[in-house]
């Protein structure tokens, strides 16, 4: 009676708090929709099935590193070196699926790399107490350079079917995402999982009653990893071949696209689907200037007013309040 009884105590109050974490989110929410009606508006073959494909093609890539991103500033880390895994995990599928290691060979080469230089990454944060921006940034000239040396120029190739299925006229990457979100609600239920707020909220605390704080943290960075070198992956399938600087962009993307999802900067705060809805809208924002004509310097002005208004909104209702 006892067990049946936490459990609905559990269940009662899993609902009131997510709600709780949405708070912080519910105008991100509406900017989002605000921003798909626009681009349903303006691309009508939205919402057909090719076209659908195709904008979760654009955007899944940005989601996976806003993913990477999010779950080490929930543990209070932070990476500079996401556009950089995002070229080695590029550059390594372009250069073994064609290989003798073949597409499942390559790809857990890509998986594998991710991992190690994730956890090694966080091995150095958590264990020797260096700041996590410092590590990360001298990792990103390292991992960089390492890329450069794999392929020094845009070059390989990915084969043909498998582009064609991930970045065809097939919503596979709609598909991998929810698989990938489904992955992370497991995880969140593991013991790591359970970890992972109290890690960045509180981590003195947390330690002292019991929690795998370290564990959590290091664990953290070896899932972004992955999350980065599989997004490299993705984008040397769109592309056909590997570029060894094509993920530059995504480090900042990545930061903006957490913050925008209300994901805190000193650990503990904001969720995953926050994350995902700054991802989005971050997506929607250049498509639909791209539609309007938008310059591209007039891009860069708008996206940074568009950010800057999202994450001041709430700022001004917690002094408000």
């Amino acid at each position: 009676m006892s067990t049946v009884a936490s459990s609905r105590q559990a269940g009662a109050l899993y609902w009131p708090v997510q709600l709780r974490r949405n708070v912080g989110v519910r105008g991100l929410f509406a900017v989002v929709m605000a921003f798909l009606v626009a681009y349903g508006f303006l691309f009508p073959g939205l919402l057909t099935a090719s076209g659908f494909a195709k904008f979760t093609q654009s955007w899944f890539p940005l989601a996976l590193v806003a993913m990477a991103q999010a779950i080490l500033m929930l543990t209070g880390g932070i990476s500079l070196a996401i556009g950089a895994m995002v070229s080695l995990g590029a550059v390594i599928a372009a250069t073994t699926m064609t290989g003798p290691l073949g597409i499942a060979g390559g790809a857990v080469a890509v998986a594998l790399t991710g991992i190690v230089i994730g956890g090694a990454t966080g091995f150095i944060v958590v264990k020797l107490r260096l700041p996590a921006i410092v590590v990360t940034l001298a990792g990103s000239f390292i991992i960089g350079g390492a890329a450069l040396l794999i392929l020094p120029r845009p070059g390989g190739a990915i084969p043909e079917w498998l582009s064609e299925l991930l970045a065809g006229n097939t919503p596979a990457a709609f598909v991998l995402l929810v698989l990938i979100v489904l992955l992370w609600k497991l995880y969140l239920a593991t013991p790591l999982g359970l970890s992972l707020y109290a890690a960045g909220e509180n981590p003195v605390g947390a330690y002292r009653s019991g929690v795998p704080v370290d564990g959590a943290r290091v664990a953290a960075y070896a899932i972004s990893g992955l999350l980065c070198t599989g997004a490299g992956l993705f984008v040397a399938a769109q592309t056909g071949s590997g570029d060894p600087v094509i993920g530059t962009a995504f480090t900042l993307n990545s930061i903006a696209a957490a913050v925008l999802g209300g994901i805190g900067f000193l650990g503990g705060q904001g969720t995953m689907r926050g994350a995902l809805a700054g991802s989005l809208l971050l997506s929607l924002m250049i498509s639909v200037m791209f539609f309007l004509g938008f310059t591209p310097v007039a891009q860069y002005v708008a996206q940074g007013l568009i950010i800057i208004g999202a994450v001041a909104i709430p700022q001004f209702r917690k002094v408000q309040q």
